[in-house]
């Protein structure tokens, strides 16, 4: 049959399975999540599951495998926590033993939307749910090449399955182990379909700096005018929100990779956090919710009528909706962009104290990207039950398996090759620090961006930041200017200096580890020295 490749699972050691269903559509991985008792179906269409224990990423049981061939590449540190091959391997066997006599499900997809560097992904699980999810985030391989597929990675999972914590060298039950000598993952003990997304972008990371590629957790989009612009940012920094702007078309929501033709989507789908979410503030977003084929995760539903509750947080506060990219209206359907005009660097500033925009130079640029400062949001990790104010490399340390410097000055290169503008975007509070300020209003930051994305902004005068040394405009259109400097945001303006003064610091002591892997211009970038 056309849609089963001829590299069958026998390759990968799985032997005597129930069934194994190859390439399944939305249609037959609902009735099969529905069969298993697994997931119901809300009011519009979507497939709305629940996944329990785990609503977010366990970064304390991700593993990589250590072994000579990749040792001197791994940034190695609480974030990549070395498992040894035999213990990969005795973990690999349990799986194997776990599939026997069950129904399996296959997709075979492309993770990369330029055929120069996409890669080959296999996505191996016993939850039909979880199938149709890998189906919906990556790119499917057309028919004419399905028989062909060969894997260049492959994931397998076993949501069920419960590893024995530190009897099999890991932490909990749960585990998501990575090896990237042997290609592959291994994924158990959690249902949060975000673990098998995020592996596949880990191991994209590991491989293609190597290619001359720099894999980015951004977003992407496009103007009218055909120019490209680039938003970094950690989940829940509004990466998603942005970029799926009615007024530009989307390239992706959440990773891409920037090479000599340009930026390119990893993905074909896209992964947006729900709680709250208006069809007001955020249409092209809600609209995906009420479509057949996307799937909900961890979000309320009205018991009679079935209609979702966006504003109800009792399952996870990281409620999400995993759908086609071609769900949204206005998208680049290539999956790719041109050399970005514009880089922007999300962050949610927990304290209050940073410009809700900001223009940076090149070398402030390459500070923030390397201090990646932020506030982890509540939800997307396992523990995190309130905004933390934190610093996430790169604005994605959880997943980049190399040291942050080998980033930051491809990052470098590229701004400097491009002539980039470079932006830096706080979506957090305002007024004061969190518990005693606002949220940034989405409409205040979306007229912002708009402005520094075509150019208006270009054409204002700008006010260094007493802290930080950054430019911002003291004008915006259809933005009150006492919103622009957060310290006229502040009753209490001793309590601002004091804040400022506190994160300054945290910001110089987080620095220090990367002072030998850059030059002077881009130390003395990120705090601002008053002459």
């Amino acid at each position: 049959m056309p849609h089963i490749s001829k590299y069958g699972l026998d390759k990968h050691g799985v032997i005597n399975s129930a069934n194994a269903y190859w390439n399944q559509g939305a249609e037959a991985l609902y009735e099969a999540t529905i069969r298993l008792g697994l997931g119901t179906v809300s009011e519009g269409g979507a497939l709305s599951v629940n996944t329990g224990k785990y609503t977010g990423r366990s970064a304390n049981d991700k593993f990589i495998v250590d072994s000579p061939v990749s040792h001197d590449n791994i940034w190695w540190g609480p974030v990549n926590k070395p498992i040894s091959p035999e213990r990969f391997d005795a973990m690999e066997a349990k799986m194997l033993a776990y599939y026997q006599n069950r129904d399996l499900y296959v997709q075979d997809l492309y993770a990369g939307a330029d055929q120069g560097y996409r890669l080959s992904v296999r996505v191996i699980t016993d939850s039909p749910w979880h199938s149709l999810f890998a189906r919906n985030m990556f790119i499917e391989v057309p028919d004419s090449e399905r028989q062909d597929f060969v894997p260049e990675l492959t994931i397998m999972h076993a949501p069920m399955m419960q590893a024995a914590g530190a009897a099999d060298g890991v932490n909990s039950e749960a585990f998501i182990l990575m090896n990237f000598d042997r290609h592959m993952v291994l994924i158990g003990g959690t249902r949060y379909a975000g673990e098998i997304k995020k592996s596949v972008f880990g191991y994209l990371n590991y491989i293609l700096p190597e290619r001359g590629v720099l894999p980015m957790h951004c977003s992407a989009n496009q103007g009218d005018d055909g120019a490209t612009s680039i938003f970094f940012g950690l989940s829940g920094t509004g990466k998603t929100t942005l970029s799926a702007d009615g007024t530009r078309a989307l390239i992706g929501d959440d990773e891409h990779g920037w090479c000599d033709n340009g930026v390119f989507n990893f993905e074909g789908g896209c992964y947006a956090k729900v709680i709250n979410l208006s069809q007001e503030m955020e249409p092209e977003i809600y609209a995906t919710t009420k479509r057949f084929g996307t799937v909900l995760e961890n979000v309320v539903l009205d018991p009679h009528t079935r209609v979702p509750d966006f504003n109800d947080g009792s399952l996870a506060e990281n409620s999400r909706a995993s759908y086609p990219i071609d769900f949204i209206d206005n998208i680049v359907v290539s999956g790719k962009g041109g050399q970005p005009a514009n880089v922007v660097m999300l962050t949610a500033d927990a304290f209050g104290v940073l410009p809700p925009i900001s223009r940076l130079s090149a070398d402030q640029a390459m500070y923030h990207f390397l201090s990646g400062y932020t506030a982890r949001v509540a939800g997307t990790e396992r523990g995190v039950t309130e905004p933390q104010a934190t610093f996430s490399t790169c604005f994605g340390a959880p997943f980049m398996p190399r040291h942050p410097s080998v980033y930051a000055k491809m990052l470098g290169e590229r701004i400097a090759k491009t002539g980039a503008r470079c932006w830096l975007v706080n979506t957090g509070w305002s007024g004061g620090s969190y518990g005693t300020g606002s949220r940034m209003k989405i409409s205040h930051t979306r007229s912002m961006v708009r402005a520094a994305l075509d150019g208006r902004l270009a054409q204002v005068a700008e006010t260094k930041d007493p802290n930080f040394g950054m430019h911002v405009p003291d004008a915006c259109p259809d933005v009150p200017s006492d919103v622009l400097q957060p310290r006229n945001t502040w009753q209490d303006k001793s309590a601002y200096d004091s804040t400022a003064g506190d994160l300054r610091g945290r910001f110089e002591a987080n620095f220090k580890q990367f002072e030998s892997y850059v030059d002077d211009g881009v130390k003395k970038a990120g705090i601002y020295k008053a002459a």
